[in-house]
C-alpha cells in the first residue's frame, strides 16, 4: 500500500506524498552517542560526518557481496515463496494472515534474531464473500469485479439498474439529476496514483450524495489484461452507504462508448460482502541489539497482510522480506550496530496503518531514540535510489551513505520519504525513508489477481535487499543519531 493523504496507496504503494511535519522535534544531549541538537547543528562537522560513512565502503562491499553474489543471494525470493505459496494472501481479519503471522515469529527465531515477539493489536475483518455484476443491456455480458474494502453488500437479489457513465467528479456534479436510482460507473482517466485513487476512496459516497444506488470504478492501473484492482474505499457518516467495486479498464472504456453511442446500459450487480467486529491480532518484531545505545532505534519494516487476490507476494511480501534479509545478512556478517535495528513486520496496512497506528501509540513516548523509519511498499524491483524525509543535514548525511552504494550504480537521494506505516512517525518529525523503483510496473498489479511470485525478480530482490541493509546498518553504526529539523 502506499501513503496518500493520511491512506494508503496511501501508498500499496505516492509516491508522491508531502507530509507535514508538526512541531520541532529537540534531542538533548541524554549521554554519549545521542545527537546534540542547537539551530540543526550536531557537535561534529558535515565533513568528520563524510569521513566516518567513508569508513564503512568495505563493509557495504561485503554486505553487497553477499547479498548479490554471495551465499545469501535469492535467499529473500526463496523465503518470501515458501510463504505465499504456502499460505496466500493474507486478508486483515483473516485466519491466512494470522497462520502467516505465526510462521514468520517462528521463522524469526529459528533465524537467531532477538527479542522477537508478538504485539497486540485489534483489526478490522471484511470479507468480500460472493460477487458478481453481468450487463444486461445492450448485450449479455460477465464482467470481472473486485469488491472495494469496507463496502457493503448488496441485497440478497442483487441491485439491478441503469448506469451513468463519468469521467470525473465534476461531471458527476454537472449530471447529478440523472444520476438518481442509477449504478454510477467511473470510467476516470489515469493520471497518477495519487490523484486517481482519490475515485477508488471517494466514489461510492460521491455517488451516493446524488442518489445512486451502487458505485463501480475502473482499476486504478497503469496497464490491464482485463483484470480488476481492489483497495480501500471510504464512507461517511452522513452520507449513505452503497455497494461499491472496481471494474476492469476494459470494461469501463467500453461502457463510455456505449454512453457516447446513445445505448442504454443494465447492470445485474450481487455482493456479498461484509464486515464483522475488529478482531485480534499482531505485528511481529525482531531485533539485533545495539552494542554501544541499545535504546536508540533504526527501524526497517513491511507489512505482512495483503488484500485477498493474488498472492500478496509484491504488496508486501517483497517489502517485508527484505527487511528481515536486512537483519539476516548482518547477522551472517556478524556485525552488531551500535543502537538497536528493529524489524517490524506490520498487520492490517492495507486498512489504512491499522497495526502501525497503534505501535506508534505505544512506542511514541520514546520517539527521542527513533533514528531513523524505514518502510518498503512500493515494489522490490530494481531500486533506482532512495526516497527521503528529513532535515537538510540529514539528506546530506543520507547522500553520503547512499555513496557506498556506487558498486551497484543506486546512489540517488529522492525527495518524499514514505510508507502508510511509517507516516506516523515522519509526520512527528523522525527521519524516514523508503525505496524508489519502477512505479509502472508496480501499479499494473498493485491488488490484483495478478499480485504473485511470478511478478517478483530474485536477482532485483538481492539489489533492493543489498541497499536496505547498508542503508540500516550504516545509520544505526554511526556515532550519532540522524539530525532533525
Amino acid at each position: 500500500m502506499l501513503v496518500i493523504l493520511g491512506r494508503k496507496p496511501t501508498r500499496k504503494k505516492m509516491k508522491f506524498l508531502i507530509f507535514t511535519f508538526v512541531g520541532v522535534v529537540h534531542l538533548l544531549s541524554l549521554g554519549s552517542g545521542k545527537a546534540v541538537y542547537k539551530h540543526g547543528i550536531t557537535q561534529r562537522t558535515l565533513q568528520e560526518i563524510k569521513e566516518e560513512i567513508a569508513s564503512y565502503e568495505d563493509v557495504a562491499k561485503a554486505i553487497i557481496n553477499l547479498a548479490v553474489y554471495g551465499k545469501a543471494q535469492n535467499r529473500s525470493y526463496e523465503r518470501l515463496a515458501f510463504l505465499v505459496d504456502t499460505v496466500g494472501p493474507r486478508l486483515s481479519g483473516s485466519e491466512n494472515l494470522e497462520k502467516a503471522i505465526q510462521i514468520m515469529y517462528q521463522n524469526l527465531k529459528q533465524n537467531g534474531l532477538e527479542n522477537v515477539h508478538l504485539e497486540p493489536v485489534k483489526i478490522p475483518h471484511w470479507e468480500r464473500g460472493e460477487e458478481s455484476a453481468v450487463m444486461l443491456a445492450p448485450r449479455i455480458h460477465k464482467m470481472a469485479i473486485l469488491g472495494l474494502g469496507s463496502s457493503i453488500g448488496t441485497p440478497p437479489e442483487g441491485i439491478t439498474a441503469e448506469v451513468l457513465v463519468v469521467t470525473s467528479f465534476a461531471e458527476l456534479q454537472r449530471r447529478a439529476p440523472e444520476a438518481r436510482g442509477k449504478i454510477v460507473v467511473y470510467n476516470q482517466p489515469y493520471v497518477s496514483y495519487a490523484m486517481t485513487v482519490e475515485y477508488r476512496v471517494r466514489g461510492a459516497v460521491e455517488a451516493a450524495k446524488v442518489g445512486a444506488l451502487a458505485s463501480l470504478i475502473r482499476s486504478v492501473a497503469t496497464f490491464s489484461i482485463y483484470s480488476p484492482h481492489t483497495g480501500m474505499q471510504e464512507y461517511q457518516d452522513d452520507v449513505p452507504k452503497i455497494p461499491t467495486a472496481c471494474i476492469t479498464v476494459e470494461d469501463a472504456e467500453m461502457m463510455s462508448r456505449m454512453a457516447s453511442h446513445g445505448n442504454k446500459i443494465v447492470i445485474h450487480l450481487r455482493m456479498g460482502a461484509k464486515t464483522y467486529p475488529d478482531t485480534d491480532s499482531f505485528n511481529t518484531v525482531a531485533e539485533i541489539t545495539g552494542s554501544k545505545y541499545p535504546e536508540q532505534v533504526v527501524l526497517v519494516s513491511g507489512h505482512l497482510d495483503s488484500w485477498d487476490v493474488g498472492q500478496g507476494a509484491m504488496d508486501d511480501g517483497g517489502g517485508a522480506f527484505i527487511s528481515w534479509e536486512a537483519l539476516s545478512l548482518i547477522k551472517d556478517l556478524g556485525l552488531r550496530p551500535k543502537r538497536t535495528l528493529r524489524l517490524v513486520l506490520w498487520t492490517a496496512e492495507e486498512q489504512g496503518g491499522i497495526g502501525a497506528s497503534q505501535y506508534y501509540q505505544s512506542h511514541k513516548v520514546n520517539i527521542s531514540n527513533y533514528s531513523l523509519v524505514m518502510e518498503s511498499d512500493s515494489g522490490t524491483f530494481l531500486p533506482t535510489g532512495l526516497q527521503f524525509t528529513g532535515s537538510d543535514k540529514a539528506r546530506a548525511i543520507m547522500k553520503e551513505v547512499m555513496r557506498l552504494l556506487q558498486p551497484l550504480n543506486i546512489t540517488q537521494v529522492f525527495s518524499d520519504g514514505e510508507g502508510m506505516d511509517i507516516s506516523f512517525w515522519i509526520q512527528a518529525g523522525v527521519p524516514g525513508a523508503s525505496l524508489r523503483d519502477d512505479l509502472y510496473k508496480y501499479f499494473a498489479f498493485h491488488h490484483s489477481h495478478g499480485d504473485t511470485m511470478t511478478v517478483m525478480d530474485p536477482k532485483q530482490m538481492n539489489i533492493a535487499a543489498a541497499v536496505w541493509t547498508v542503508v540500516s546498518y550504516v545509520v544505526a553504526d554511526m556515532e550519532e543519531m540522524l539530525p532533525r529539523s
